[in-house]
């Protein structure tokens, strides 16, 4: 399969041992998980992963050993994106040497608040720099800074920009459906708009909840593809309150807390991130397990 084919990308979330190194043993237990229940496509070291708390060399240990074991079974989008262009330059690079990496996912720099000319500027100097096709990342909620959809319009122009994770809403999805060629990914970020963003033209959902709900959204997503609107859209209902839950206290505590009580064990969050307090658990499981 390749990435034009997959509709539920999973952003996985890095299995951390007792210590808080990263657990490769468990880290193949998770991707076998993804991949029986429904995931079609993996991105490795993205938010849910927990990227700003991995170094540089936990990042190529990390993504090297995912290729490895999946070993062509799904696409492999890692993260690559930072602040710093000549930084997310020169990772990008070196990701692009690992054989079996797909795409890189690039953030919308954070934090340094570029206009939208810089937004471009950026995203071009680092796709003219490697042969590595990208994915752009607008997530203003953390970045606090938007990529526009002209801007994204505009991208898609440049050859190994392939498409863009987009968590603003169905408006700004409709809209970079409408004007880029038939072959630009779009998916969106926001779990809660699976359906609706399938519904209007787009790729699928890079999901967080489809590492518990996994085979739910698959469910979803076949009887939409089959034309069973109404089972569907009854899905999707059902979904949202217990996609909504796993965002209840910072991601990806909740999800993880929910792997390890399934029995995928991937360990606790590293600072600054904490653990769910045991109401907060509460909470999570009666919404999510029925």
């Amino acid at each position: 399969m390749d990435i034009q084919q997959a509709s539920i990308i999973t952003a996985m979330v890095t299995p951390f041992d007792h210590e808080n190194n990263i657990d490769l043993k468990n880290l193949e237990k998770l991707i076998d998980h993804l991949i029986a229940t429904g995931t079609q496509g993996i991105v490795v070291g993205g938010t849910t992963g927990e990227s700003p708390t991995l170094s540089h060399d936990e990042k190529l240990t990390l993504y090297q050993h995912t290729v490895e074991f999946v070993a062509g079974r799904v696409p492999i989008i890692a993260g690559t994106g930072s602040n710093n262009t000549a930084e997310t330059i020169s990772f990008t690079q070196e990701v692009a040497q690992i054989k079996g990496i797909d795409a890189a996912l690039v953030v919308t720099p954070y934090y340094n608040k570029p206009n939208q000319a810089g937004l471009y500027a950026h995203f071009e100097a680092v796709a003219k720099s490697t042969d590595l096709p990208i994915i752009i990342y607008n997530v203003p909620g953390r970045t606090s800074v938007s990529i526009e959809p002209a801007t994204t319009i505009r991208l898609s122009a440049i050859e190994t920009i392939i498409g863009v994770k987009e968590c603003v809403g169905i408006e700004a999805m409709s809209e970079i459906i409408s004007h880029t060629d038939a072959d630009f990914l779009v998916y969106t970020g926001e779990d809660a708009l699976s359906l609706p963003a399938k519904a209007i033209g787009a790729n699928g959902v890079i999901s967080v909840a489809s590492q518990v709900f996994g085979e739910e959204m698959k469910e979803m997503y076949d009887a939409f593809e089959a034309g069973k609107l109404t089972e569907a859209a009854k899905l999707s209902r059902e979904l949202i309150p217990k996609m909504d839950a796993l965002f209840s206290v910072p991601s990806p505590a909740p999800t993880k807390f929910l792997l390890n009580h399934q029995g995928i064990n991937v360990g606790g969050v590293r600072l600054p991130l904490v653990e769910c307090t045991t109401e907060e658990e509460k909470v999570i499981l009666s919404t999510c397990i029925k």
